[in-house]
């Protein structure tokens, strides 16, 4: 079922568990401390603008952001798997690679929410003021 507040809570309790495995991983020097501020930073970014725009629509989560959260829940898993060991060091460079499209697409689907959150803004204000495309 997709309600309202799912669509809100649902993401901050993505971020919540993401993002604190996140700062351990860098805390312990598992991961760059930058990649986890960016990771952070968007995250954060994007729950705060979904507040900030819930007076002109509900953004629920895109394809690319639940794409977002499986790579980065799965370059966590990667990451905090200890297989290296036993399977090769083969295991370490698919976690960076996994860490490396985490991130990627982590930024470019912040950059289309800010987008698509404009555009919602923007077609609110025009169908109030009545200046909206007919």
């Amino acid at each position: 079922m997709i309600t309202s507040f799912g669509k809100i809570a649902d993401p901050i309790a993505d971020k919540l568990l993401t993002g604190a495995a996140f700062v351990v991983l860098s805390m312990l020097g598992e991961l760059w401390w930058w990649v986890t501020i960016v990771i952070l930073v968007r995250e954060w970014g994007i729950t705060i603008m979904r507040f900030v725009v819930i007076r002109y629509g509900v953004m629920a989560a895109s394809k690319g952001g639940k794409t977002k959260t499986v790579l980065q829940t799965a370059a966590l898993i990667a990451l905090l798997l200890p297989l290296a060991p036993f399977v090769g060091a083969w295991w370490l460079w698919f976690a960076w690679v996994l860490t490396a499209l985490a991130l990627i697409v982590t930024v470019v689907t912040g950059i289309d929410y800010v987008i698509k959150a404009v555009q919602l803004r923007n077609a609110a204000v025009n169908k109030s003021t009545g200046t909206e495309d007919k």
